[in-house]
């Protein structure tokens, strides 16, 4: 059985990638106070509307396509629904938890990862995006001596949770379910998937399949789900963390990795010429056969793209530069994502 504490030290692992931007002013996003000392922000009500930054009726952001393209979403057609809990996109210190009503972050969270990311499975699902108490950035970089970051997640957590029984209780009416997360969102995903699929059987039948991306995801994570072997397997789970092939972050390494271009876990290399179409941090253009994809000690492996618009992250760490391009993991195989999550709906219809 997983714990909040497990989860956070796994997840300020991966999130140490961001210590390149953040390295120098940590200080400055440290809250002043204990998360004992201070009130958490009001419970989301989910049946408002407005906590949500994604419903399919309504025009909202995970409705887009990258700007140029031939893409069109298709959530009124679509026959599964997909459940998107979003990356972290609070980084003040008033406070250990974002509130809901918070306009900046929520600007930030529809134009930054609703659209760039959620946006992918809008021609297979309905997508439902809750906006909950998410920690803040700090949470992830606090000495293993404090639980104040832990104690943050395991509130974003009690806010999923709730969001995510709302929706089977109201929205879902039984359809399959496609679970998909990044970052601090696939921390809490991460515990959702154990808690409701994992251990029930009626409702595990239901999972498309869980994309897992940005977070380091042990293969002992789950008791009966288990890591996707190939492009249309349902019921399984799909995890990745993307660096750079020379210079990895070593500690980043162990979790499970699924090739992007291949869908597979095997270490074969798949050449650029496999993938479909990356969208860069602009989403104004769709790039074919930008970049590659291998497996290696649970990583997913690229040669750095030659378009732009692709940001690697620096990190220090063993003495030596390491990149990572966290922040484009569903760019970069924006294109394959997308069929992928097409192809595996088809396929629960076809089981």
């Amino acid at each position: 059985m997983m714990d909040s504490g497990s989860l956070h030290r796994g997840f300020s692992v991966s999130l140490l990638l961001l210590a390149g931007l953040f390295s120098s002013c940590l200080k400055l996003l440290k809250p002043g106070h204990p998360i004992r000392k201070e009130t958490p922000p009001a419970v989301p009500d989910y049946s408002i509307a407005a906590n949500w930054a994604a419903l399919p009726t309504r025009l909202d952001s995970a409705d887009t396509v990258p700007y140029g393209s031939t893409l069109h979403d298709q959530q009124q057609q679509a026959r599964a629904d997909v459940f998107f809990v979003h990356p972290t996109t609070y980084f003040s210190r008033k406070s250990w938890n974002a509130a809901l009503d918070n306009e900046l972050v929520n600007d930030f969270t529809d134009r930054a990862v609703i659209r760039k990311q959620a946006s992918v499975f809008n021609a297979a699902g309905r997508i439902y995006a809750p906006r909950y108490r998410q920690a803040t950035l700090y949470s992830f970089f606090e000495s293993k001596r404090k639980h104040d970051g832990e104690k943050a997640l395991d509130l974003a957590y009690t806010d999923v949770k709730a969001a995510f029984q709302y929706f089977l209780a109201h929205y879902n009416q039984n359809r399959p379910i496609i679970l998909a997360s990044h970052s601090q969102g696939t921390v809490l995903a991460t515990r959702l998937l154990h808690e409701f699929f994992d251990q029930d059987s009626t409702l595990r039948r239901r999972l498309v399949a869980a994309y897992l991306i940005g977070y380091k995801v042990p293969a002992t994570t789950y008791q009966v789900l288990r890591p996707c072997t190939d492009s249309t397997q349902t019921g399984c789970y799909i995890s990745w963390n993307s660096v750079n092939w020379r210079k990895p972050f070593p500690r980043f390494e162990g979790g499970v990795a699924i090739n992007p271009l291949t869908w597979t876990t095997d270490t074969t290399y798949a050449p650029a010429s496999l993938n479909l179409g990356s969208v860069p941090q602009s989403f104004d253009r769709i790039d074919r056969g930008v970049v590659d994809a291998k497996v290696h000690n649970g990583l997913v492996w690229l040669h750095d793209p030659e378009t732009s618009g692709y940001t690697r992250v620096r990190i220090f760490g063993h003495h030596q530069l390491h990149y990572s391009f966290h922040l484009v993991d569903y760019g970069l195989y924006y294109m394959n994502l997308r069929r992928n999550a097409q192809a595996r709906v088809r396929a629960w219809y076809d089981k």
